[in-house]
Order: structure tokens, then C-alpha cells, then sequence
């Protein structure tokens, strides 16, 4: 048994794209990758893959899937064959044990502590909102620097109260374990009583790219030389800072949008810049860039702009991260802003109109502005000047592409006055050095376990319900954490966010109902049990999932089939998607799904009376008669409620 840490690592590690490509020739289309499907023969290419998804889907045949489920199908190898198949592409070890009680309580110690996450989120922003002292502390701070309260609540921030175990007593009262407390390392042991790690600092809770609160991030407000102006959580079962950028959540979809995402260096310079009208933008939060993080953020764009402020020795000290994206084989872009100003507080000075020509009309490449920094340095001493080139050939040598290596020597060689022959030697020098051609990057065919039987699965559909609860998770899968609805509740006038996931599982459970795939019934679980921990869950989970029937049915749903013309877009024809009829869309998927379990039921009742008319039970007949008319009046409420329309 592989465990789920290592299991993660994985799935993580392994990008589509770049699975598939060592086994199917694709082309960039838009977003996606199009190519010739391998499971059946077509001449015209119908496989798509979608590495903002991070899933694949052919729409010849159907099949459909993440990286893990494509080896499977592939190579014919089960799920756990398939994942050391990937493991060894990317250079991770797996160790295989049998799962003891220990293993299994390390499982549902990851999930209390995700869990214990969401709740301090919300306790610290009910602070931030509605405590006199989070008011009068934390909110007025933001109002200070022009934030909006609508980008707060965006980004979740909290406040964290002056009193140095409001949190710690809070969660025990609740019913939280002390042990998950410590762990998560919202308390902090102390000599004789526990305290809160972030007591009188503005929150930043920092997300996975599924929504799941991993970590925090706290700011001190008041001027302490003693006191670090920043603290972050510790590394923990569920937060390793290097493998997640903040705003990663919020900005995924404008990145895959724009094609391109800005890297900051705070929480507040990405507040600032969503609320400048720019949302494909994510930081580094002061840590150093990050293999893990460059490639996270390469699932959703090649392109990435780096915003930088005046302070050259920052600057200098952050050029390490510009040779991890090159290495990636990413493009890479720097902006430097003017002297004294930072992201947030000169998207604050101009216009975003302003702001936005900026970036655009100074944008350079690393080359350009790595030559004019060392070169400021450097002066007219030959010595510093060799380093220089050096220290720029050895980031072009980092860069995977053979044609964009070309392109940045002949760059450096006219900046730099120096022969290509040359930097070309250095480069190769350098490539033979560091030992690039990794021969044991890819498993040989021996290494290759044998490929267990196929037994294909049978599953017992009962057809009455199977496409109404199908279409109950499909709205689950692409909707759930979408808004559904908005209300004022209470007298204090406090507005209450009720999500597609929350409307669909409240409506299901009020009136008992199950469903009768067991796939679907084990996806729906999850859901209500998300909604219940007032967990964040989204799609990406279900695509991830440990479950390769799961991972592969959610990718088969969230593939998309159409996109709206590009002649209807040019045209700025108004077309009405389906996230926008939510509303009417939902409601009735549920009226649908219910009348289909009365019918079901009310077969049951009929060969029930029939055996109860056989029996001669007058007693069970009119019970079974009475049920009968209570249902069919269900059905006629439910018929009026979708337009009096005849449910068949």
C-alpha cells in the first residue's frame, strides 16, 4: 500500500500534458492539447487534454481521465502499478507498507486537521467582521490601506484577538482535539498554559488550488522591534509552504484565461492587484521560489511576469528564481516598478488603466534586465564583466528548449558584444557539467510490472434514476462551490452565502434520499460531509481522487464537449451559459432526481399491495394505499413546481 502522502506527491508531480505527450503527439489548441486518440482508431483527432483540468477525454470513444488513469488504460497496469509508473518518471521514491492502525489514524489526522483549518478561518474572520475589537483593530487597518470589504471576504481575512488563547479556549470548547490544535500550529505549548500562535494579527489564510485551508499567514499591527512582522504556520501534515503559491485558488481561473500569471511577493500586493482589475496574479509570500511552485503554477500558463520594486538588493537576492522558471521551460517576463513602490501601493497611486499600460509598455526579458542590473554593478571592470556573462549564460543553459536557447544567445551576444560561437561553448560547458541528459529519467519496458487481468466492472444501474442522479453529481462536480443564492438572516443584518453544493445537499437530505449507484452514492457523501464541516471542496479533489473509478467519471463530467464560437465571440453575440441559468437549472435537476425516487417507490408499493391483496392483510393494504396517494400527491406538487409538465 502506497501512502497517501507519497500518493499526493505524485498526483502533484505529474503533469498531464507531460505524461501523455511521451505516448500521443499533441498540438495546442486554445487552452488544450488535441491529438489522434490511442484507445481507437480515428483520422481526425477527438483527444483533448486539458491541463488547467489536469484530465484528458476523448470524444470519439469516451475514455476520460487524470495522468494516472491514462497509464492505467495505457499501459494496462492497475492503479497502484500505474502510480509507481510515475513515481519513478519524476524521481520519487515509494515505499510500500501494509496500512496499520497508525497509518490509518495519520489518514483521519490529515482530514481533522484540514478540518480544524476551515474552522479557525471562519472564527478569524467572524473576528475581523463582527468582534468591536476586529472592527476597530483589523478592519479599520484594511480601510486604512483602501482595501474593500468585498476583496476581503474574497480572500478570506480574519483577525486574530489581542487575548492570547481566545482561539485555543474557543476550539476546545467546540469540541477540537488540543493535540490538532498544536499540530496546525494555531497553539503554541507553553511553559504552563497554551497560547495562540497569531493572537493580535490580521489573518491571511492560505488555500490549496481546490479551496482547502492549508495555512495562515498573520501580520502584527502594532510597532514591536521585538516582534516579527510576520509568522506563518509551521510545516505540517497539511501546509508545506514550498509546494504552494498564496492566491493560487482565486487566480487559476484568469491565468488559464490570460495565459499568463504575475508573481508578487506579499498577501496584500495580490489583494491590491485583484482589486485593480488584475486577478492572474499570485506570490511567492517571501519565501524563496520553488521548483514545486514554478510548476504549480505551469499546469495553468507558460508565461509568467514578475513584478519587482525598486530595491536592487531584493532584486539580486531573488534572480535564483528566475533560473527555476527557465528551467521549467517557462517564459519568463520582469517588470520593475518605480523607485520606492511596491505592487500595492502603486496600483494604489494611478488608475488601473494606468497601471495596466505600465506593466505592459515595461515588460522585459531576463537577458535585458539581468544585463542592465550586473551591469550597473560591474562598471568598466573587465573581471565583473566576465562574471556577468557567466552568470547569464549559466541561466540560458538552464533553459530546456533548444530554439528559445538560440534566440536569448543571440540576444546576449548583441548586448554583450561577445562572439555566439562562444556562449554557445559556455552553454555546453555548463549543459555537460550539470549532467542535463538524465538517463534514467524514464522506466525501461523491463522495469515494467506485468499488467494484471482486466475484468471489466459491473455496475447495477437502475435506469428510473441513474441519468437524474447522474445529473445531481454533474451539477455537484462543475457547480458545488459556486454561489446559488444570497440571504440577510437575523437582525443584525448578516448576509448568509448558500453555495450550488450547500442547495443540492440540504434539498436530498431533508427528504431522506439516497442513491442507488453506489459510485454516485460515495461522491454525494463526500459533498455532505464537506458541507457539513463547512469544508471548501471543488472539483480538482475528485479529479486527484484516490479512487480511479472516481478520478475517471469526474474527468469524464467535467469534460467539456463545445466551446462557444469564435465567430460568436468576434461578434459579441450574448450567449447564456449554464452557470448562469444556475438558478432555474439546479432546483429542477433536484425535482427530477425526487419524482424519480417517488416512481421507484411507488413501483414498490404497487407489487407490495399486490402481495398484500394476496394475503388478505387489510391492514398493511391500507397502509400501502395511503402511502401510494401521499406520494403521487408529491408527484403533482413536484409537476407544478417544473411548469406542470407531465413527468414520465
Amino acid at each position: 500500500m502506497i501512502d497517501r502522502q507519497t500518493v499526493d506527491r505524485i498526483l502533484d508531480a505529474a503533469e498531464i500534458v507531460d505524461v501523455i505527450q511521451e505516448f500521443v503527439p499533441l498540438k495546442k489548441r486554445g487552452v488544450n492539447y488535441l491529438g489522434l486518440c490511442p484507445f481507437h482508431n480515428e483520422k481526425t483527432p477527438s483527444f483533448t487534454v486539458s491541463p488547467s483540468k489536469e484530465i484528458f477525454k476523448c470524444f470519439g470513444c469516451g475514455k476520460a481521465g487524470n495522468a494516472v488513469n491514462f497509464i492505467m488504460e495505457h499501459e494496462h497496469l492497475n492503479y497502484p502499478d500505474a502510480l509507481k509508473y510515475l513515481a519513478r518518471k519524476y524521481h520519487i521514491e515509494v515505499v510500500e507498507k501494509e496500512l496499520t492502525s497508525e497509518d490509518i489514524e495519520k489518514q483521519n489526522e490529515r482530514e481533522s486537521l484540514l478540518v480544524l483549518s476551515a474552522y479557525a478561518a471562519r472564527y478569524f474572520s467572524e473576528n475581523l467582521f463582527h468582534s468591536d475589537e476586529g472592527i476597530s483593530v483589523g478592519l479599520s487597518y484594511f480601510k486604512e490601506r483602501g482595501f474593500m470589504q468585498s476583496t476581503l471576504k474574497k480572500f478570506d481575512i480574519g483577525y486574530s484577538l489581542e487575548k492570547r488563547d481566545a482561539l485555543s479556549k474557543k476550539a476546545v470548547d467546540d469540541g477540537y482535539k488540543l493535540d490538532f490544535l498544536l499540530k496546525t500550529g494555531l497553539s503554541i505549548q507553553g511553559e504552563e498554559r497554551v497560547f495562540d500562535r497569531f493572537s493580535g494579527r490580521v489573518i491571511f489564510p492560505i488555500h490549496s488550488l481546490s479551496g482547502q485551508v492549508l495555512g495562515f499567514g498573520g501580520r502584527i499591527l502594532k510597532t514591536d522591534a521585538k516582534t516579527a512582522k510576520y509568522v506563518n504556520s509551521p510545516e505540517s501534515e497539511i501546509y508545506h509552504k514550498s509546494r504552494i503559491v498564496y492566491g493560487i485558488f482565486q487566480a487559476r481561473k484568469a491565468v488559464t484565461q490570460f495565459d499568463k500569471c504575475y508573481l508578487v511577493e506579499g498577501y496584500t500586493d495580490v489583494m491590491s492587484l485583484h482589486e485593480a482589475g488584475i486577478e492572474n496574479v499570485v506570490a511567492s509570500s517571501g519565501t524563496s521560489l520553488t521548483q514545486e511552485q514554478v510548476r504549480l503554477i505551469k499546469r495553468f500558463t507558460p508565461n509568467i511576469t514578475i513584478l519587482y520594486d525598486g530595491d536592487a538588493a531584493g532584486i539580486k537576492a531573488s534572480l535564483r528564481g528566475i533560473d527555476i522558471i527557465l528551467e521549467e521551460g517557462m517564459n519568463v517576463k520582469i517588470v520593475l516598478l518605480p523607485d520606492g513602490e511596491d505592487p500595492d501601493s502603486y496600483s494604489k497611486k494611478v488608475s488601473n488603466e494606468e497601471f495596466l499600460k505600465y506593466l505592459s509598455e515595461n515588460e522585459t526579458d531576463f537577458i535585458r534586465f539581468k544585463t542592465q542590473l550586473l551591469l550597473e554593478e560591474a562598471k568598466n571592470d573587465p573581471v565583473m564583466k566576465a562574471n556577468l556573462i557567466r552568470d547569464i549564460v549559466r541561466s540560458i543553459a538552464v533553459i530546456p528548449e533548444t530554439i528559445t536557447q538560440t534566440i536569448y544567445i543571440k540576444e546576449c551576444s548583441s548586448q554583450m558584444q561577445i562572439p555566439e560561437g562562444v556562449l554557445y561553448h559556455e552553454v555546453n560547458k555548463i549543459r555537460q557539467q550539470k549532467s542535463f541528459q538524465d538517463k534514467n529519467r524514464y522506466p525501461r519496458p523491463e522495469d515494467l510490472p506485468v499488467p494484471p487481468p482486466v475484468i471489466p466492472r459491473i455496475i447495477k444501474q437502475e435506469t428510473t434514476t441513474f441519468f437524474s442522479e447522474k445529473e445531481i453529481i454533474r451539477l455537484l462536480l462543475k457547480f458545488g462551490s459556486t454561489e446559488f443564492e444570497r440571504r440577510i438572516r437575523g437582525e443584525d443584518g448578516q448576509e448568509e452565502v448558500t453555495t450550488v453544493a450547500d442547495y443540492i445537499v440540504r434539498e436530498i437530505i431533508s427528504d431522506d434520499l439516497s442513491f442507488d449507484d453506489q459510485l454516485y452514492a460515495r461522491i454525494f457523501e463526500e459533498f455532505r460531509f464537506s458541507v457539513e464541516q463547512g469544508i471548501f471542496v471543488e472539483d480538482r479533489q475528485f479529479v486527484k481522487h484516490e479512487d480511479p473509478e472516481i478520478s475517471k467519471l469526474s474527468a469524464d463530467i467535467l469534460s467539456e464537449s463545445y466551446q462557444l464560437s469564435r465567430i460568436w465571440k468576434d461578434k459579441q453575440t450574448y450567449v447564456e451559459t449554464e452557470d448562469m441559468k444556475l438558478k432555474d437549472i439546479v432546483p429542477d435537476a433536484v425535482l427530477k432526481f425526487k419524482s424519480d425516487k417517488i416512481k421507484v417507490r411507488l413501483k414498490e408499493i404497487m407489487h407490495q399491495l399486490e402481495e398484500a391483496v394476496k394475503s388478505g392483510d387489510q391492514e398493511k393494504i391500507l397502509a400501502l394505499q395511503k402511502s401510494d396517494q401521499n406520494l403521487k400527491m408529491a408527484m403533482r406538487m413536484i409537476s407544478e413546481k417544473l411548469g406542470k409538465r407531465i413527468i414520465l
